[in-house]
């Protein structure tokens, strides 16, 4: 008998009211419409559309930072959506969230010490300075960086190490569930091709499963061992990396495959 999945949706479903004008009449736009999904413990699976399909809408409702208009979700065998209170606040510890932009996702104020250890002043207020400066130390130096970064501030940093430092607060939980959304996206094709490295020793490190949320297959190729395809709200195909890259089976999808540039013989 298989194990249950890490994070199961049925029918997710969410729609938005566009404003209307003087010539137009508002609109409900269907961002996410009767989306399931499955992702076992320890598997990455990535969600891979276009602007507008509705990729980061459906990632954003997987953690509850929107609420669903319908369907159902379940995180390690509890239904998250009913999840109040202290339960809500157990369950949410476990997964955690990379940003897009390492620039924006920063605050300038603090220091990179207080940004990776704030999730642990939130959600480990138990722990004494020695041991939560112990678990920082740790995440840390797991993306690469040195203890001296610690004491310094974003506006120090590139992109690449602010992503990493993101990682790292990310991280510092020990959670079962990382979404990271468009990781790269903001940083060179070769800074964004160590950052994808570094991701996929985190996971084999500290046993970590992935949502990758994003438009490049290149990009999802490199970490996911699944690849569901979205468009206009919708799954339209889910398949194995090898199927989706190699014989996809729905017309968006062959559409995104023939859209990656081919590298030069």
């Amino acid at each position: 008998m298989s194990a249950a999945p890490l994070l199961e949706a049925r029918d997710l479903q969410k729609t938005f009211i566009t404003a209307g004008g003087f010539s137009r009449a508002a609109r409900r736009i269907a961002a996410v419409d009767g989306v399931s999904l499955e992702l076992a413990a320890g598997e990455t699976l990535a969600i891979v559309g276009e602007s507008g399909s509705g990729k980061t809408t459906l990632a954003r409702l997987l953690m509850r930072l929107e609420e669903p208009d319908g369907g159902t979700i379940r995180f390690d065998g509890q239904d998250f959506l009913a999840a109040r209170g202290a339960r809500l606040r157990a369950l949410r510890r476990e997964m955690q969230l990379v940003f897009q932009d390492p620039y924006a996702s920063l605050d300038p104020r603090l220091s990179v010490e207080a940004q990776v250890g704030e999730p642990l002043e939130i959600h480990e207020s138990q722990l004494d300075r020695a041991a939560r400066r112990a678990r920082v130390v740790e995440a840390i130096e797991a993306v690469g960086l040195g203890v001296e970064s610690l004491r310094r501030y974003p506006h120090e940093f590139s992109g690449g190490q602010r992503q990493r430092i993101g990682i790292a607060r990310a991280l510092v939980l020990r959670p079962k569930l990382v979404v990271a959304d468009e990781p790269v996206s903001a940083l060179d094709v070769s800074v964004g091709a160590q950052i994808l490295a570094l991701l996929a020793q985190l996971q084999r490190t500290y046993a970590l499963t992935y949502l990758i949320v994003s438009h490049s297959l290149p990009v999802v190729a490199q970490l996911a061992a699944r690849i569901a395809v979205m468009q206009a709200g919708r799954v339209v195909e889910t398949g194995s990396t090898e199927q989706i890259l190699e014989r996809p089976a729905h017309p968006y999808t062959r559409a995104l495959v023939a859209a990656v540039p081919a590298l030069p013989a």
